[in-house]
């Protein structure tokens, strides 16, 4: 059993690998919902500076978009994770976009070898040239485990942020979308993946019983949490810019993410996707606030 959590609100707003159409509203509604209250947090909120005023939809081919403001913005948050004391605090860092994970990863790395939870509807792996948005959302993955540009995935001149066996991948279903566009396959390297099919088919213990079985293989000083909210099923999350039909419940969710705190030692969770400006009635905001408090509480 953990031990009581102090959790450490970090808000990390950016659009930068995305764009500017409501995902960096969702600390603020989070938030606004009761999120630090429930979590009986005492620290003060720390905001990560997201230079969103610097997006440009525009990019060179095979690029990624908004690469230098992308980087200023993960060095900032780089600081702010290598400044915690990940053995006193959990941080839980609120986004903006999944691209959040440059920062929070290569900070990580100046602390020691962490693994990767990384619950997603998408495999967000396409390299930058196969990419056809060029949005650093859509090949986050790739980016940390060190395939794109040295610019975001270099930082500290730490690449890779976490190793290709070190990564949990949970929940993807956009294969038939990945193999269209061309995008790496993740079964093809060591990154251990537990798709929403497999899910379905081989049940929710088995699910636990995989990740067990590859961590008690890999050795890491820890392991971060990465709640992508568009891996819940669509019905209950339409609340996400690029949707999907299927995905776990809110209740699996949970479940899962309960799991992987009470049975590994895990250091920090960062929330993204989730799009306030798609939910008017609240009702989504209110339900990952739940979750998140419910397994953290």
């Amino acid at each position: 059993m953990r031990k009581k959590i102090d959790v450490q609100i970090v808000t990390a707003a950016s659009i930068l690998g995305l764009k500017p159409t409501g995902v960096e509203r969702l600390p603020e509604f989070l938030l606004s919902e009761g999120l630090k209250e429930r979590l009986n947090s005492r620290n003060d909120v720390i905001n990560v500076s997201t230079f969103n005023e610097l997006y440009v939809n525009e990019r060179e081919p095979g690029a990624v978009l908004n690469a230098p403001s992308l980087r200023l913005f993960s060095d900032g948050l780089n600081k702010t994770i290598s400044n915690l004391d990940i053995t006193k605090k959990f941080a839980l860092v609120l986004g903006g976009d999944c691209s959040i994970l440059i920062g929070i990863m290569s900070g990580l790395k100046s602390k020691g070898t962490f693994g990767l939870f990384f619950l997603d509807a998408h495999a967000d792996f396409y390299e930058p040239e196969k990419s056809i948005t060029g949005e650093a959302a859509d090949m986050d993955l790739a980016l940390i485990t060190g395939r794109g540009p040295d610019i975001l995935t270099d930082i500290d001149e730490a690449k890779p942020y976490v190793r290709d066996s070190h990564v949990i991948h949970i929940g993807q279903r956009d294969m038939e979308e990945t193999r269209k566009f061309r995008s790496r396959e993740i079964k093809s390297t060591e990154i251990k993946c537990i798709d929403f099919i497999r899910l379905q088919q081989k049940g929710f213990e088995n699910l636990l019983n995989e990740i067990k079985e590859h961590v008690s293989k890999i050795k890491v000083d820890g392991f971060w949490i990465h709640f992508d909210t568009d891996v819940i099923d669509d019905e209950e999350n339409p609340a996400v810019d690029y949707r999907l039909p299927g995905g776990m419940s809110f209740q699996q969710c949970e479940a899962t993410i309960r799991n992987l705190l009470q049975e590994y030692p895990t250091i920090g969770m960062s929330v993204t996707i989730f799009n306030p400006n798609l939910d008017p009635y609240r009702k989504v905001s209110k339900q990952i606030v739940s979750l998140i408090s419910n397994v953290l509480a």
